[in-house]
């Protein structure tokens, strides 16, 4: 059956959630095996012991790169429609907002999409820190917080137009599909050097062709649906605050790629996760370790609507088709984890890392 046969047969809303509950799935069973977390990176780079999950996210960084810009140079994509090219930008949010979410992913030990896979498998911590990163996103972007966000945005802006690199740089989109093949080499040498296993490589990888995927099949949903279907790739801030309020609202919400991401995450996660028998709940050692977890939270949550996405949404799917914003996101989320690290778990470190738990816990 054809794309447009199985769309009519569905329904727009129904097959538009499909795509994103099985692009989720995919995601959420390859970032759980891989051990994709951003998080986890910065803090490898951060010691200077840069090991196997460094190595997993630029595989998985590079593949996204690639495989967005192969499908733009086939004719497979189109950026034309893509809002975060053909809209201003905040570079003060993307800057303040990476910051906080990169000082926010250090707290609760990991992204935005990691607590999702974690939450998945059992872990508590997770579970509670993604519930208050859904809560206070959602008051960032319409709630009580939108007012501070959007003074803090209105700082320092850019026009669409300065927001294309590609297009700022002159490199087109074959000299982005070299820059990103360097990366890859970098994850490649990386991953030798380190002991990679090849599952977890190939997974890492998996979690980038993930991006694409999402990119493809919204832009070709948007082309064939009577309805408009915004035309994007994984996030997991806007996706977590509608799917809490999805479940919080009577019956009658339209379904949309969104709806289907978030469930699809968990229920990869899960089978990955039961599959390797790491199912496992995991809570709380002490009051001061979910104060840090729920400030953490706060922090994401926030900073994430400021920047325009996490560490995926900015820092994978925006930066795969060159958003200048994108790019700055996913900087100064390395540098608010790496001084966060300096500044709050190193003085505190003992024997067992910070807040009596392992460094390296998720």
């Amino acid at each position: 059956m054809t794309f447009d046969g199985l769309m009519e047969l569905l329904g727009e809303e129904h097959f538009e959630a499909l795509g994103g509950l099985l692009i989720g799935a995919l995601f959420g069973a390859l970032a759980q095996r891989s051990r994709f977390c951003l998080r986890a990176s910065t803090l490898e780079v951060a010691h200077g012991r840069p090991g196997d999950r460094l190595a997993v996210w630029l595989l998985a960084f590079a593949t996204a790169l690639i495989a967005t810009q192969t499908l733009i140079l086939l004719g497979l994509f189109d950026t034309g429609s893509v809002r975060q090219l053909n809209n201003p930008g905040s570079l003060s949010g993307a800057i303040l907002g990476g910051l906080m979410f990169g000082c926010g992913m250090t707290l609760t030990r990991a992204c935005a999409s990691r607590m999702l896979v974690l939450s998945a498998t059992g872990n508590l911590r997770a579970l509670l820190s993604g519930l208050v990163f859904a809560v206070v996103a959602q008051a960032a972007t319409g709630g009580l917080l939108a007012p501070l966000r959007t003074a803090l945005n209105a700082l320092w802006t850019v026009d669409a137009a300065g927001r294309d690199l590609l297009a700022l740089s002159g490199i087109g989109h074959g000299g982005a599909l070299l820059f990103a093949l360097a990366w890859l080499a970098a994850g490649v040498v990386l991953a030798r050097r380190t002991g990679l296993p090849v599952g977890k490589g190939l997974g890492g990888a998996g979690v980038g062709l993930a991006v694409a995927a999402a990119w493809w099949f919204t832009w070709r949903t948007a082309a064939s649906a009577f309805d408009p279907v915004t035309v994007h790739s994984l996030s997991f801030t806007a996706p977590s605050a509608d799917f809490l309020m999805l479940v919080l609202s009577p019956p009658g919400t339209r379904w949309t790629f969104d709806t289907g991401l978030i469930p699809g995450v968990v229920l990869g996660a899960f089978i990955a996760g039961a599959l390797g028998r790491e199912l496992t709940l995991e809570g709380f050692n002490d009051g001061s370790s979910m104060r840090r977890y729920i400030v953490g939270g706060c922090l994401m949550g926030f900073g994430s609507v400021m920047a325009g996405g996490c560490a995926v949404g900015a820092g994978v799917s925006g930066a795969s088709i060159f958003v200048l914003t994108a790019w700055l996101v996913l900087w100064s989320m390395w540098i608010g984890a790496v001084l966060t690290d300096i500044l709050v778990d190193r003085p505190t470190a003992g024997p067992a890392g910070p807040a009596g738990r392992p460094v390296a816990a998720h």
